[in-house]
């Protein structure tokens, strides 16, 4: 496959965010006197970029940054759970001298607050608001490939949403649903199905 280093989504394939982050946002919206809103309204709004565009959405009107802080607020404290086999395989791509990187629909505040809540260490953080255009445009990929020095054609993206894979495919990336996550849908294209995150290592063994 021509692999040189893999790229994470972050939610649903890292941390299993299900219920900690649209409880977030619910909680946020009701915060600003919004309307009552469901976990998966707030699910199905994850498409249209960074917290602050999905919150000013819930409320339905455009929000001050100071109001976009009752996110961050509900997110502080917040206690988040790695998927298994997430550490051990962070820890042995590093082993191999791979670096850690994590492209996320979330802002990049969002991810780093995340990933600390779950003792997570990335290399590489790119969160939606360093990018134009959210998933399922290139733009984040071909940032990633930039960052690591290498080619986009010789990333994969790693994630489980069908945004993360269109987004691979956009870039010229190569793409692998990760069926652990809450937002898999096994009728989306990919390159490849992982069962785990450490079937990772398997592929980059393989590419040599």
């Amino acid at each position: 496959m021509g692999l040189q280093n893999v790229v994470w989504d972050m939610d649903g394939t890292l941390l299993d965010t299900t219920q900690v982050v649209p409880e977030a946002f619910v909680r946020a919206v009701a915060a600003l006197e919004g309307p009552e809103v469901e976990i998966d309204e707030v699910t199905a709004a994850y498409g249209r970029g960074t917290p602050e565009v999905i919150l000013s959405f819930l409320v339905g009107r455009k929000l001050t940054v100071d109001e976009c802080e009752a996110y961050y607020r509900e997110l502080d404290d917040v206690e988040v759970a790695l998927y298994p086999g997430v550490a051990q395989t962070m820890a042995a791509l590093r082993e191999r001298g791979r670096s850690v990187a994590v492209f996320t629909g979330a802002s990049t505040r969002a991810a780093q607050i995340l990933l600390g809540a779950a003792g997570l260490e990335a290399d590489i953080v790119i969160g939606g608001d360093q990018v134009e255009r959210p998933k399922p445009a290139a733009d984040g990929m071909l940032l990633a490939a930039r960052r690591l020095f290498t080619a986009p054609e010789n990333l994969l993206m790693v994630g489980d949403s069908p945004l993360d894979l269109q987004a691979a495919k956009a870039a010229g990336s190569q793409s692998a649903s990760a069926a652990w996550g809450h937002m898999y849908d096994p009728a989306e294209p990919a390159d490849v199905t992982l069962n785990t995150p450490r079937d990772v290592l398997e592929l980059l063994a393989v590419a040599g």
